[in-house]
């Protein structure tokens, strides 16, 4: 699948599923700019990662990149890059992936406290650029993608829109990304431009790598026991990109393993991810109940109302 002359942007990509995403942009032939705040990898860095490092590794594949160093909590950087994207391009701009976060520290360091107890700040921290920067991203985008008709914008979301993963600020504010492409598609609609929330399923970037190497859970490494790659988001990506019936899915909820068996995807390793609700998937993700893996047939699924408790959000 060809994304050749296709413009793209990538926000949050020297490291991840941001880097992953548009590595496979890249390969596909777009031209790809690329957001972070890390230009340069930074000494002693024990998840290492910059915006050069992901430029170099997409030009070695035969693609095209153009990192821009931004601080998506500041509104003029966002404005300045998105006005250079669109004097740069002539306006055009064919794929945004709101994918930039920063509160994996954060999150990381007041994880065993209820939320009455964490700082006021970490709502800030969680949600301004986790979700704040994402609508004004994708308000840019649209000004962009409008006037030519044509386009696709994604927001990297997961499934704690729909249950509790980490704490409270966390879950609001995936759920308002997925209602953020609901509304967003709603009114592109008429425009054709495409808007989706994609839900990975767990993911082995290189913050979990480090977590499991010094992790003693056995339910952790269970659930990461057959993790996506970072780049297995972007094959989906790519695939969206290039389907005619695209708007088909605006407004939607989309899983990458739900997305992998439509398109007949595979991971960069060749595997075939499974479906986060497929029951095999469930069950095998805690020690407790693993051993019900090999009498459960690979078929049997939930219907999105169990998963969902509400299917009108997929």
């Amino acid at each position: 699948m060809s994304l050749s002359g296709k413009i793209c942007i990538v926000t949050g990509a020297s490291r991840g599923i941001g880097r992953g995403i548009a590595l496979q942009l890249g390969e596909a032939g777009a031209t790809v700019y690329i957001t972070g705040r890390t230009l340069v990898a930074r000494p002693g860095d024990p998840l290492g990662g910059s915006l050069t490092e992901t430029a170099s590794e997409i030009e070695s594949r035969g693609g095209k990149c153009i990192p821009v160093q931004c601080d998506h909590s500041k509104d003029e950087e966002i404005a300045a890059f998105f006005e250079r994207v669109k004097s740069e391009q002539n306006g055009r701009l064919d794929v945004l992936v709101n994918n930039a976060y920063a509160a994996v520290n954060a999150i990381t360091e007041i994880r065993e406290k209820p939320f009455w107890e964490q700082p006021l700040s970490i709502w800030d921290t969680v949600n301004n650029v986790g979700l704040r920067n994402h609508y004004i991203c994708t308000v840019y985008a649209a000004k962009m993608m409008v006037p030519r008709k044509q386009g696709l914008i994604v927001n990297i979301s997961s499934a704690g829109g729909l249950a509790y993963i980490f704490n409270v600020a966390y879950g609001i504010g995936k759920e308002a990304l997925d209602r953020m492409a609901a509304d967003c598609g709603v009114e592109l609609r008429k425009h054709n431009v495409a808007v989706v929330s994609l839900w990975p399923g767990p993911v082995m970037t290189e913050y979990v790598v480090q977590m499991l190497q010094t992790s003693k859970s056995a339910q952790q490494k269970k659930m990461f026991e057959r993790a996506e790659t970072v780049e297995y988001a972007g094959k989906c990506i790519v695939a969206l990109a290039n389907d005619p019936n695209v708007m088909s899915k605006s407004g939607k909820v989309l899983m990458t393993p739900e997305l992998g068996q439509e398109y007949n995807l595979r991971d960069i390793d060749g595997r075939v991810i499974d479906s986060m609700r497929r029951f095999n998937w469930l069950v095998a993700r805690n020690p407790n109940t693993a051993w019900m893996q090999r009498w459960l047939p690979n078929f049997l699924r939930m219907p999105y109302w169990m998963f969902a408790l509400r299917g009108s959000k997929f």
